[in-house]
């Protein structure tokens, strides 16, 4: 500050004055600033002036003073915060009077949230040791306490249709499981014998009844898409019925460091589109930040403002970051509920790349209002939005493809349900009665914190009683891919360690068996990668044993006959041509009914097959490789290397060489060396595992290709891949694709060090900081001595845990305000970084 006196020959208070005139909107008030009366004799003067010198918030701001909250004036600043608003906010104000007052102590705050209806929320401790729940049923059996379930008959429940079509799904998956396992006991040489040949068996029946029951999954799927009415959907009763002002709807968006204008884009296009219905008064928007990153929290604020303003949205769209950020995503749902759940009957549940239309989200509480026993209604989110080829692929899959599993998800299932976490509704009554969570038992990597917490709120939801149901034909539901592999692969990791920690749950006590069933397929999404891994090994050890070592023609002593070794080629290609018939019969039923239903928007007919092929045969790429990390991750997550919970990429990012070497260099090496040895031993064989080895040895061009926005923007000129969405987008993905652009060109929040130095950037953050610590001795030491401390070590030497600190408290962001602009000896740095040039920081509008 001494430098930047000496060169200008200015003083502070002059300095100060012409910057907050900078921001000023009024004219008159800017000429009043620059050469008014106002006393300039130190800066704790010119605050005081700056208070007395306001219409409304002066008098609480002297309140403040005179509560004697400022301990002989500590805090001068926080005098002229109402005051530093009002003249960069005259017209329109910055936010109505009832979200800009002041709290008790008088001191200038920005609401950002509800007032609090506090429930208290306690979670059930886990049970899950089997032995333990079966002598607890036996103890209440012997006490008299054992009450058997009431049976329905079929007409008057959905249950016993579902019990009867999931008796049938076990005896298609087993039979045909049992059938293709004695196949393939014929094709071994040893017929099956031997215990290499038992365990590849073992292997085989597992691996094969995974692949049946996704085959009987979409084909069940395909011939529910195909019938004009579902008597049991959700939506089958469902009319048009106007929704009671008692249902009260949370959109719930939990956020952590993610990429501020698309979160927002989408909240706003999400809004829109509801106000266009007609009932978004029965809506309220919470943005649940669990960010870490100071600049990003800045941001955050910012757009809120910036959104409440262009909208006048106040009151309707609230943003809360917690300071005390434990349980991740589930946690800040717990925060939620139990601040402000007893408030509304439903909370929808948003991902930070989410967006919904508004004709969606009423229908979904139309559900929910005819079905009084329904606790979760889960929407099958479209994937659409992204421009690299890798994404455009997943995309094409999931609109093509996932519409049939999905359907034949419900069909199965019906009321005992997936939830996937997002672009969901949910009762809030039970879901805070019976769905908080405990963290699991023990210790190790398997025990503490729930990481994947969805599929098991829907375990405990279903087990108190309520319906879990999925809408599979409800449109208006939309979600983003990851951009290229390796951030696929980054998410994977995050789900594999949830899903093995839920499988300790599969023996928790009154858990429905669908749901362990989910628990257990959850398991096998990552548990059949090194399964098919350690399958392929075996079968090259067993190539191996009978190329190097002398048959053994009696294996059992005593035997009178040889056990010849046979090679049945004709029953192996048998075999191999039923797996992938399985495999691909589904993409096949996709794609016809595509054609049935109308293929235009899909690029055509036969743009639609050519699409599946390609997306087939870049799908047998990426298997192995798949195969290859999903096993690590699974071995990793056993021997408990820690998991970094980063949040994806929301951008259409490339790959570069040098990051796709590093990723997978280690998976061509082993597919090179895999090949060699399978060509030294029998040639033949090679030809059986080339689409193993070869797509390992092509892994680091097919990941870095794949990730090319301009190789995905050539495939949508040649109308491969094309999906409705991108065809003919809605209009809710239009409204948010036009905010997206308008906001990455006309959103610059300032920096924490502007935060600090500016004026009027100052006076925002100190009325939106939210810990308002009661007066009390230490809390006043601690504050000086870390205010002191920031003003000497400038912002670059403060962690990013300190300046959250400064941002969350209030009375140190006014006081480090007061401080940088009064101590001679602050750090130099604060001004470089806190006011560069004439730059103004004024809210900018997006309407």
């Amino acid at each position: 500050m001494a430098e930047m006196m000496s060169s200008s020959q200015a003083t502070p208070t002059d300095i100060y004055l012409e910057r907050l005139a900078l921001e000023t909107q009024d004219r008159k008030e800017r000429y009043k600033l620059l050469v008014g009366d106002l006393d300039k004799h130190d800066m704790a003067s010119l605050h005081a002036a700056l208070s007395e010198d306001s219409d409304g918030h002066g008098e609480g701001d002297r309140n403040w003073q005179s509560n004697g909250q400022s301990d002989g004036n500590s805090d001068p600043a926080a005098l002229s915060v109402g005051r530093r608003l009002a003249l960069a906010y005259a017209e329109p104000p910055l936010a109505p009077p009832d979200v800009l007052s002041t709290d008790t102590a008088g001191t200038t705050r920005l609401q950002t949230a509800p007032p609090m209806k506090r429930t208290p929320l306690a979670p059930q401790q886990w049970s899950t040791n089997p032995f333990v729940n079966i002598g607890r049923r036996f103890k209440r059996w012997a006490n008299g306490d054992f009450r058997r379930r009431r049976r329905e008959s079929p007409s008057a429940s959905w249950k016993w249709v579902a019990t009867r079509r999931r008796w049938v799904l076990l005896v298609l998956i087993f039979g045909q499981s049992i059938i293709a396992a004695n196949q393939m006991r014929t094709v071994l040489p040893g017929q099956g014998l031997q215990w290499l040949e038992i365990t590849i068996l073992s292997l085989f029946v597992l691996l094969f009844a995974w692949v049946s029951a996704g085959f009987w999954t979409a084909l069940m799927g395909f011939f529910q898409l195909l019938r004009s009415h579902d008597r049991y959907a959700i939506d089958s009763e469902v009319g048009d019925e106007p929704i009671d002002d008692e249902a009260r709807t949370a959109l719930l968006v939990p956020i952590c460091n993610e990429d501020v204008a698309r979160v927002f884009a989408g909240v706003r296009a999400t809004l829109e589109s509801l106000r266009s219905t007609g009932n978004d008064r029965h809506f309220d928007i919470f943005i649940l930040s669990d960010t870490s990153d100071p600049d990003i929290a800045i941001q955050e604020t910012y757009a809120w403002l910036v959104l409440c303003r262009d909208l006048g949205a106040f009151g309707q769209v609230f943003y809360r970051r917690r300071q005390r950020r434990v349980k991740r995503k589930s946690g800040n749902l717990d925060d939620f509920c139990r601040r402000w759940g007893a408030l509304y009957r439903y909370m929808v549940v948003l991902d930070a790349d989410s967006v919904m239309s508004g004709k969606c989200l009423t229908r979904l509480v139309q559900m929910m209002e005819v079905h009084a026993r329904v606790g979760i209604i889960q929407t099958a989110p479209r994937a659409s939005g992204r421009l690299n080829l890798y994404a455009r692929m997943q995309q094409f899959a999931t609109r093509v493809y996932g519409p049939l599993f999905t359907a034949g998800l419900h069909f199965w299932q019906l009321g005992e349900s997936h939830y996937w976490g997002h672009n969901a509704i949910i009762r809030l009554a039970p879901f805070m009665q019976h769905c908080i969570l405990a963290p699991l038992p023990g210790k190790g990597s398997m025990s503490g914190e729930i990481l994947s917490h969805d599929f098991v709120e829907a375990a405990l939801m279903r087990r108190a009683g309520w319906g879990v149901w999925i809408a599979y034909k409800l449109e208006g539901s939309f979600e983003e891919m990851p951009p290229n592999l390796l951030d696929e692969l980054n998410r994977d990791r995050r789900w594999c360690h949830g899903n093995l920690m839920n499988f300790r749950l599969f023996f928790s006590q009154g858990i429905h068996p669908v749901h362990r069933a989910v628990f257990l397929t959850g398991l096998m999404s990552y548990l059949s990668a090194p399964l098919w891994c350690l399958f392929l090994v075996l079968s090259t050890a067993l190539l191996a044993v009978h190329t190097f070592s002398t048959p053994d023609y009696f294996p059992e002593p005593g035997m009178l006959f040889p056990v010849w070794p046979q090679w049945n080629p004709t029953l192996a290609v048998g075999l191999f041509g039923v797996t992938a018939l399985l495999l691909f019969l589904p993409k096949l039923l996709s794609v016809l009914l595509v054609w049935i239903q109308g293929s235009r928007q899909f690029g055509g007919p036969l743009k639609v097959l050519e699409s599946m092929i390609l997306e087939s045969l870049f799908s047998m790429l990426l298997a192995p490789v798949r195969m290859m990390f999903h096993t690590r991750f699974v071995l990793t997550s056993l021997m408990g290397w820690a998991v970094q919970w980063r949040s994806p990429s929301r951008e259409n990012s490339d790959t570069t060489w040098g990051d796709a070497f590093r990723a997978h260099w280690s998976q061509t090496l082993i597919g090179a060396v895999w090949a060699a040895g399978v060509y030294v031993m029998e040639p033949t064989f090679l030809w059986w595992l080339s689409p193993i080895v070869f797509a390992l040895m092509l892994s680091i061009p097919v990941s870095a290709l794949s990730s090319r926005v301009s190789l995905g923007q050539l495939s949508f000129q040649k109308r491969l891949f094309r999906i409705p969405e991108e065809t003919q987008p809605p209009s809710v993905l239009r409204r948010m694709v036009r905010l997206l652009t308008r906001m990455n060109t006309g959103m610059a929040a300032p920096s924490f060090a502007q935060m600090v130095v500016d004026p009027v950037p100052n006076a925002l953050a100190t009325a939106l900081g939210t810990s308002r610590h009661t007066d009390a001795e230490p809390i006043r030491k601690r504050r000086a001595e870390r205010v002191a401390r920031g003003a000497r070590m400038g912002p670059a030497a403060m962690s990013k845990l300190e300046r959250l600190d400064f941002l969350d408290d209030p009375v140190m962001m006014s006081q480090l305000h007061y401080h940088v602009w009064e101590d001679s000896k602050a750090h130099h740095s604060w001004f470089d970084c806190g006011l560069p040039g004439r730059e103004s920081k004024h809210l900018p509008t997006f309407n």
